[in-house]
């Protein structure tokens, strides 16, 4: 009998799937949860002292220009002073290397200690990291303070992602008012339509993010559905 020739198993490729951009997802989900409650409460609020299809968007629209503006602002001011409290640790961890190199060789064991390395087997690797300062100072603000440097691109970035994203999420509850011929019509399909939108923001988030996406989708609803309540409460009893 001929022999069998045996051939080796193809070894598996292994593929590591990390997600990087948390950044970006956190001011979307800052700009969209908030533009869809607050302009659905508005709207809604009016929708029981006007009689106006028109008057409610118009009204609805005035808010998300201001709540965008307002948002990205606020979201580039957070970038801002995220930068700024890097760069100034980094000015302060720089002058230490300098003033106070072997106060600075300590901490950095202290560092590798936590990760079970013990001076004798830390000795050379400090002496590494500190024969570059620019490493050195690098190694410090990553892993004795936790700060990783922010994009300069950053402020930008975060100003328009949270103020387009709240301008999309307005403007979804917004829509029934818009082909509806009365206001009564208009809110309850708004109702509808946000809180469809409110599970599939919540569902999109957790599958993009590694999470169980039913899961995200239903808090998601329910969280924004009881802000979305509140405020519209709110927005009526002031109405």
């Amino acid at each position: 009998m001929p022999a069998v020739e045996q051939t080796k198993p193809s070894p598996v490729k292994h593929v590591e799937r990390h997600f990087r951009s948390a950044a970006a997802v956190r001011d979307v989900v800052i700009g969209l949860s908030d533009g869809l409650t607050v302009p659905f409460a508005l709207a809604a609020g009016l929708s029981g002292a006007l009689s106006s299809t028109r008057l409610v968007v118009t009204a609805g629209i005035a808010e998300i220009v201001a709540g965008s503006i307002s948002m990205g602002l606020g979201g580039y001011l957070a970038a801002r002073t995220e930068r700024d409290h890097y760069l100034a640790e980094l000015d302060r961890e720089g002058r230490e290397t300098e003033t106070a190199p072997d106060k600075e060789a300590e901490e950095v064991a202290q560092v590798l200690k936590e990760y079970g390395l013990e001076p004798p087997e830390a000795a050379p690797l400090v002496r590494a990291i500190r024969a570059d300062r620019r490493r050195w100072v690098g190694f410090m603000m990553r892993f004795e303070l936790g700060l990783e440097e922010p994009d300069p691109a950053r402020m930008w970035k975060s100003a328009l992602t949270i103020a387009l994203s709240y301008a999309l999420g307005g403007l979804i509850p917004l829509l029934p008012y818009m082909l509806a011929a009365k206001v009564r019509t208009g809110l309850w399909y708004s109702i509808a339509v946000t809180l469809g939108a409110l599970f599939v923001f919540g569902y999109a988030k957790s599958r993009i993010t590694g999470l169980r996406p039913w899961r995200g989708g239903l808090q998601t609803i329910l969280i924004g559905g009881l802000a979305a309540g509140a405020a519209f409460g709110i927005a009526r009893l002031v109405s």
